[in-house]
């Protein structure tokens, strides 16, 4: 059995780098719109769980039939857990979600996982105690979040529906709990195979809370239409064959810090997408709590970042450099 170790040994190029960015970036921001286009037509829970099984045994199929790459016993109750966390939690939070919410607003509520990642990565052993800045980062995202979620008529709108951004709140923890966690279990060399393994158990844990919750009884194939189709599609495929595998391997050739910074990118793209393309309200209070949300996880990360810079330099010093 092996281990992954946290980051690569060899260093990444550029382009790489840039291109899994671009993809959990900008890929990921428009799968909130995707989401909310497909879950019109198809009972949310089945959805995604036609998502990642389908997306999950592409790439370990894939992997398997290409490379030879194989699974060891070992390997599949760490994938249970990061699938049961990202998938089931995470992902499963945001579907049921977007039936109640527009896709702009719920990508600011996920932009909170980073919040989370820094309390959960202070809490664990060896974790690094809050700073100034970080506090400040961590005031500012409650902040961004009342004006979000104030019930009162603040700026003249309307209330954002509680349940549901309870329920986001809930699914980023997920989400932030299973990143932290995937960078410490026994999981497979390959971060395709790995994300493969853990797609297709998600895709399994949501096909069957979707028959528990009678799902499957309220489907009507032939009101399904091509355009939800298409945008199940783009999520397979793009959303998740191609971003979910550049993000687990993003997570182990950079540091989370770096890697969380599309928290606060991906609300830019889908408030714009929602707004330009499904006629989503771009109201003052979300543009308000916009700039907070994101101001505080900039703040945040930043911190996180020097940090991660000022624990290096003590073991540079007595580096001789030979040209």
């Amino acid at each position: 059995m092996s281990v992954r170790p946290p980051l690569d040994p060899g260093e990444p190029s550029r382009a790489r780098l840039m291109a899994g960015f671009a993809a959990i970036y900008f890929i990921w921001g428009s799968t909130f719109l995707a989401i909310r286009i497909a879950v019109a037509e198809i009972p949310p829970f089945m959805m995604a769980g036609a998502r990642f099984l389908v997306a999950g045994l592409i790439l370990f199929i894939w992997r398997r039939l290409a490379r030879g790459e194989r699974a060891e016993p070992g390997h599949w109750p760490g994938a249970t857990l990061i699938g049961a966390l990202l998938f089931m939690g995470g992902n499963g939070a945001v579907v049921w979600s977007e039936q109640r919410v527009p896709s702009g607003l719920t990508a600011l509520l996920l932009a909170t996982i980073p919040i989370w990642m820094v309390l959960l990565d202070t809490l664990g052993r060896g974790g690094a105690p809050l700073n100034g800045r970080v506090m400040t980062g961590l005031v500012l995202g409650l902040a961004g979040l009342a004006v979000l979620l104030d019930p009162s008529d603040l700026l003249g709108e309307g209330r954002v529906d509680l349940p549901a951004a309870g329920v986001l709140m809930a699914g980023s923890l997920c989400w932030a709990t299973g990143s932290l966690v995937s960078r410490r279990i026994l999981q497979p060399a390959s971060h395709a195979l790995a994300a493969g393994m853990q797609m297709t158990v998600g895709g399994v844990i949501l096909f069957l809370v979707s028959a528990a919750t009678g799902e499957f009884h309220r489907l009507d194939p032939a009101l399904v239409s091509a355009r939800a189709l298409l945008a199940l599609g783009y999520l397979i495929f793009f959303g998740s064959v191609v971003s979910f595998t550049a993000y687990t391997w993003l997570l182990s050739v950079a540091s989370p810090a770096r890697v969380s910074t599309y928290a606060f990118v991906n609300p830019v793209v889908a408030v714009l997408l929602g707004w330009t393309l499904a006629a989503e309200p771009l109201t003052p209070r979300t543009l308000l709590a916009s700039v907070v949300i994101v101001t505080a996880v900039a703040t945040i990360i930043s911190a996180r970042a020097r940090r991660e810079v000022s624990a290096a330099l003590p073991a540079a010093k007595g580096i001789k450099l030979e040209v």
